[in-house]
């Protein structure tokens, strides 16, 4: 069994430190993505609701025919 000495849990600590900040990166790396995908989702979830409501409104005004009911309104005159 090789002695134990300063010089060799030096090289060992070194090593260790090293692969925990590979680690590190590669979980930030990785949380990052995760995140990512999630604001992706979101951002389809919002796109998808909002040309929901807006063919919902369409569909409301093509019913309602707004211009149709529409009133010649005189413009705004302040006093």
């Amino acid at each position: 069994m090789p002695e134990v000495t300063n010089e060799l849990m030096f090289e060992l600590l070194k090593r260790v430190h090293h692969e925990i900040g590979e680690l590190r990166q590669d979980v930030t790396k990785r949380e990052l993505s995760v995140m990512r995908g999630h604001v992706v989702a979101t951002q389809s979830d919002i796109y998808g609701i909002l040309a929901r409501q807006d063919d919902r409104f369409e569909r409301i005004e093509r019913r309602l025919d707004p211009r149709e009911l529409a009133e010649a309104q005189r413009p705004y005159e302040p006093k």
